[in-house]
C-alpha cells in the first residue's frame, strides 16, 4: 500500500480522539521511555496510546540508542534514511546519566536540524505542522544544552501535533527503587497508573513481579506487522517526522487513534 495523505487541504491545529475509548478510561495507562530525538513511529504511537508518559531520564546514557539520534527517511523514498546525530558529551562517561548528556556544539547542532528536517520534508504539502514541530525544537536550543531536554521537546511537541492531551513526568522527580524492572514499577505505582504499557523490547527482560505486588496488570504494546503499508513498515526505524510528512498530523492521529482502540478497546470488555 502507498502511504500517500487524501488531501493537502491545511491541517487543522485541532486534532481530538474518538469518544468510544477517552482518556483515562482504562484508569491511568502509563508509558515509561528515554526521550528520543524526534521519535520513531514505534514510539511515538506507543507514548500516544499511553495516558501518562514517564520521561526515563535518571538511567544510563546509551550513545547507540535514540536519545540524541534519529533515521531521517526520504519523503518519496522511505528505505532511503540519514542519521540526524547531536554530538554529545558524557562528563561521567559511561556512566552519565541523560539528564547529565551534555550537548558538544549547541548552536551548530541547531544549524544541523534546522537543514536536515528542511532538506528532507519542506516539499511536503503538509509541511506547515512539520514546520511547527520544528521551530519548537529549534526554540528550545536557547533555554538549554541538555540533550534530554531537546529530544523530550521533539517528542512532546509531535503529541502536541496529533491532539495528544496526557500528561509528562519526569523519573528523577519520583521515587523509585533500582533494580530494571522494580523501578519500572515504582514509577507507575508513585504516579497512581493502574496499567503499566509496555514495548516489544521492555517485554525482552521486563519482571513481572514487581508489578504484581502493586497490582499493577502490564499490558503489551506493539505496532502492526504490515510490509504492505509503508506507516508500520517503517515504524521501528524511520523519525516520526516521516510519517508527519507523509500524511499530515490529522490522518495520522486517526491511524493512531484506530491502533489504539483496536488493542485497548477488548480490555474494558
Amino acid at each position: 500500500m502507498t502511504l500517500t495523505s487524501a488531501s493537502c487541504e491545511p491541517d487543522s491545529t485541532v486534532v481530538s480522539s474518538p469518544p468510544d475509548l477517552p482518556r483515562g478510561s482504562l484508569g491511568g495507562l502509563c508509558a515509561i521511555h528515554q526521550p528520543n530525538l524526534f521519535p520513531r513511529l514505534s514510539t511515538l504511537a506507543k507514548l500516544y496510546a499511553a495516558d501518562r508518559w514517564i520521561v526515563l531520564d535518571n538511567v544510563q546514557f546509551a550513545r547507540r540508542d535514540y536519545q540524541h539520534r534519529t533515521r531521517l527517511a526520504a519523503l518519496d523514498a522511505p528505505d532511503r534514511q540519514q542519521w540526524l546525530t547531536l554530538p554529545t558529551h558524557l562528563p561521567h562517561g559511561r556512566s552519565t546519566l541523560i539528564s547529565e548528556a551534555r550537548l558538544v556544539e549547541p548552536g551548530r547542532s541547531k544549524r544541523t536540524v534546522d537543514l536536515l528536517v528542511r532538506q528532507y520534508y519542506r516539499r511536503s504539502c503538509h509541511w506547515p505542522a512539520v514546520r511547527a514541530v520544528l521551530d519548537a525544537v529549534l526554540e528550545s536550543f536557547a533555554s538549554t544544552d541538555r540533550a534530554a531536554d531537546i529530544a523530550g521537546t521533539s517528542t512532546r511537541v509531535l503529541l502536541d501535533s496529533l491532539g495528544w492531551r496526557g500528561e509528562v513526568l519526569h523519573s528523577s522527580a519520583l521515587p523509585a527503587r533500582t533494580g530494571r524492572s522494580q523501578r519500572l514499577a515504582d514509577l507507575a505505582a508513585a504516579t497512581g497508573s493502574t496499567n503499566y504499557l509496555c514495548g516489544p523490547g521492555g517485554q525482552r527482560y521486563l519482571d513481572h513481579e514487581p508489578f504484581d505486588a502493586h497490582g499493577i496488570p502490564v499490558m503489551t504494546f506493539h505496532t502492526p506487522v504490515d510490509e504492505g503499508d509503508s506507516l508500520w513498515r517503517w515504524a521501528r526505524r524511520a523519525s516520526s517526522l516521516w510519517a508527519l510528512s507523509a500524511i499530515g498530523p490529522q490522518e495520522l492521529a486517526a491511524r493512531l487513534d484506530a491502533d489504539r482502540r483496536a488493542r485497548l478497546l477488548p480490555l474494558m470488555v
